[in-house]
């Protein structure tokens, strides 16, 4: 590159993610193209560090004693829209905020992403995760996505098919160091209806009275995040959270019963059919995560430390202030033998360990 690389040095990670925790990196840039992120990554390589990618630091633990090499915060920018037919191709940089470019949509009357409203993070961070919520998922309306390559440093473009979604999972998650996401096209349905297909949103919705549009499902999917403290709010004692710290787990058929007859063994429900669960489709059904924490005696609420479950959402784990992600991560394994012990289910954590 023509000109040196803005790299810092020292630069404090507890302050760029939504729980607060985590030590320092020694080196960090902030990317706005993708020149940027290769020549970083190549500066890293010809020095041997470890290089790290940085988002909106909403689905991250930042370790105490944070990082030794390089971290490269995504910070690009921009979105393009264009007709295609019936369909509206959305083009939006990896370092646009989520929530805005779902906004955007839901304003233009752009169906597709309207239930993924109130999603911290940033957009780059969605095929990662195959981000979902409400009956909606990213790999919905997803067409492709622009990578680089990170052993090669050149630019790629993936499909739906090659980016191998699942549920909360994809080929990026699988194999973290093969690619950055550095752009995502959407197709959207323009006057299209709003997806309702999520019980829990369709009654929020019925309550509401009318046809649902796109902005009342916006509002009502917010209003549902809100009060399980799932919205990025500085007055919500619940702020320092990584939302949702494990993802539900899908078991085979026969597996789930299982847990369902071992719940009505311990007297938590009077009848298996009690037990939330859902099918997951190819023999394979969906357990409640929060369910299974709760009935295996996590309420609510609980601290240990400065750290402790939310008060509104057994799912989040919360920092409330002071800590350490050594502490939040003691918590969660506690978390998990809670549950692998009542129920033989092992939960999966959702936010990733930053350079781990």
């Amino acid at each position: 590159m023509s000109s040196p690389l803005p790299i810092r040095d020292d630069v404090p990670l507890a302050p760029l993610t939504t729980l607060e925790l985590g030590g320092t990196a020694r080196h960090m840039l902030d990317a706005e193209d993708h020149e940027t992120v290769a020549g970083a990554l190549r500066w890293a390589r010809e020095r041997d560090l470890p290089a790290a990618i940085l988002g909106g630091g909403s689905n991250v633990v930042v370790p105490d004693e944070g990082l030794s090499g390089l971290v490269v915060r995504m910070a690009q920018r921009g979105v393009t829209m264009r007709r295609d037919g019936e369909l509206v191709r959305v083009v939006a940089q990896a370092g646009e905020p989520w929530d805005a470019l779902v906004a955007r949509a839901v304003d233009e009357g752009l169906a597709g992403i309207e239930c993924l409203s109130g999603i911290p993070g940033l957009v780059g961070a969605t095929p990662i995760q195959n981000v979902g919520a409400y009956g909606q998922e990213i790999a919905d309306t997803l067409t492709r996505v622009r990578v680089l390559d990170r052993r090669t440093l050149e630019v790629a473009q993936m499909t739906p098919a090659e980016c191998a979604f699942a549920y909360r999972d994809s080929a990026f998650k699988r194999d973290p160091g093969r690619s950055v996401v550095l752009e995502v096209e959407l197709a959207l349905r323009p006057g299209g209806a709003p997806t309702v297909r999520y019980a829990e949103l369709e009654r929020a919705l019925r309550e509401r009275g009318g046809g649902p549009s796109l902005a009342e499902t916006r509002e009502t999917v917010l209003a549902l995040r809100r009060r399980k403290s799932m919205v990025i709010d500085p007055a919500d004692e619940n702020r320092r959270s990584a939302g949702s710290f494990f993802t539900n787990p899908v078991l085979e058929d026969g597996e789930a019963e299982r847990v369902a007859e071992r719940a009505v063994e311990l007297g938590l429900v009077a009848d298996a059919s009690e037990v939330p669960r859902f099918d997951a489709g190819g023999g394979h059904t969906k357990l409640a995560a929060g369910w299974l924490i709760e009935k295996s005696g996590i309420k609510k609420g609980l601290r240990r430390g400065h750290v402790g479950v939310s008060s509104r959402h057994a799912l989040a784990l919360v920092h409330h202030g002071g800590g350490t992600a050594a502490e939040l991560l003691a918590l969660a394994d506690e978390i998990r033998a809670a549950v692998r012990d009542r129920f033989g289910v092992e939960l999966r954590r959702e936010p990733v360990v930053l350079g781990a």
